[in-house]
């Protein structure tokens, strides 16, 4: 009797909406009816819950290469982003945003909002501020000595932002236990690819790897065939200079940039 009870599937129908939403089977992957972003590349998607980068949650991206993975990851979800007004803000990133490359990903340089802050302590308070101010945009903060205790109060907060909130972390940080419902580890694959695994999710586990062709910026509209399939031992020289504009990035955030930022409704 056991046994035949046991071989009955579960219809989570019969359950009232408030309970059904809380409640997945274990080849599911979790939709918790929130809206998502698409992240450009249909491979992902695929394998995140809701098909996409989640709202009203964070998502930590472990990388050892930064930054270049970073903005290969998301550069294709970013000009959605800033559609309607919205601003990418970002909190400590290790080097300066280039102005150039993210005009080419489609993001305007007078949507991007660059605060520095050097200190652990000053990262954390920022990028606190800037969640509970559900801001329109994203925000993407580096928090490379962050805590877990630490993450799981900006998890509380993101669950009221309607934006996505990314936390960018070193590879050691896996070893680590993380309240972040999406944690996803990126690196530079072969080629063009960029490789990422799901660490963490919601729902079954993701295994292997997932290559994805990740071509900087608009360049994919004017490289021949040939190019967008580069060996591993072809690399292109890249000049040291870098084009940045005055007006917008080269500067970090002033206290009066800061103030609207942290008080925006």
């Amino acid at each position: 009797m056991p046994a035949a009870h046991a071989s009955q599937s579960f219809d989570t129908q019969s359950l009232p909406i408030s309970v059904r939403e809380s409640v997945w089977l274990g080849d599911d992957l979790v939709q918790d009816g929130h809206p998502t972003i698409s992240t450009g590349f249909e491979l992902l998607d695929a394998s995140l819950p809701g098909g996409g980068w989640p709202t009203r949650a964070l998502t930590e991206v472990l990388t050892a290469q930064a930054p270049l993975c970073e903005w290969r990851l998301l550069g294709r979800c970013l000009p959605r982003l800033v559609q309607n007004g919205g601003q990418i803000l970002l909190v400590a990133p290790p080097q300066q945003p280039h102005a150039g490359g993210l005009a080419q990903l489609g993001v305007p340089a007078d949507q991007i909002v660059w605060i520095q802050a050097k200190t652990p302590a000053e990262r954390l308070w920022v990028t606190e501020q800037l969640v509970r101010s559900n801001p329109r945009g994203a925000v993407l903060s580096w928090l490379p000595q962050v805590r877990a205790d630490q993450i799981r109060r900006l998890q509380v907060h993101a669950q009221s932002c309607q934006s996505p909130v990314f936390l960018f972390r070193p590879l050691n940080a896996q070893r680590e236990a993380s309240p972040a419902p999406l944690r996803t580890l990126v690196s530079l694959g072969t080629g063009w690819n960029i490789d990422v695994r799901i660490l963490k999710r919601r729902g079954t586990p993701c295994p292997g790897v997932l290559e994805l062709q990740a071509i900087p910026g608009r360049l994919s509209q004017v490289l021949p065939p040939r190019l967008r399939r580069l060996d591993t031992d072809f690399a292109i020289p890249l000049r040291r200079e870098e084009a940045t504009d005055d007006r917008h990035l080269g500067r970090t955030a002033t206290s009066q940039d800061q103030h609207r930022v942290l008080h925006r409704h």
